[in-house]
């Protein structure tokens, strides 16, 4: 199981779907080159996901309310930021859309 520490200080682990990734990544991880994408199957999941617009802004995120089974990932690989220090969406070709 991975306990993100955002489970113990807001409840929730922080996920993105897959149109959400880059933006996140370049607002919140510019320059961060220990990420991880993880692709997760929803129906894997044994704790409830919850869209929510937590900060006001105008789209919901997926906010998964438990820890996350290490079975419930299909994908992982390292995510590091291109040469600018952002990330773009050629980045995100190797990863197929999440089973939802």
């Amino acid at each position: 199981m991975y306990d993100a520490d955002s489970l113990s200080s807001e409840g929730f682990i922080h996920c993105s779907d897959r149109h959400q990734v880059i933006r996140v990544a370049n607002a919140r991880f510019r320059n961060r080159h220990d990420l991880i994408m993880l692709q997760i199957d929803t129906a894997r999941l044994e704790a409830p996901i919850r869209y929510e617009n937590l900060e006001g802004g105008d789209e919901p995120f997926p906010h998964v309310y438990g820890p996350l089974p290490i079975g419930a990932v299909v994908q992982a690989q390292p995510f590091p930021p291109n040469a600018a220090g952002g990330f773009d969406d050629d980045q995100l070709a190797g990863f197929v859309e999440a089973a939802r």
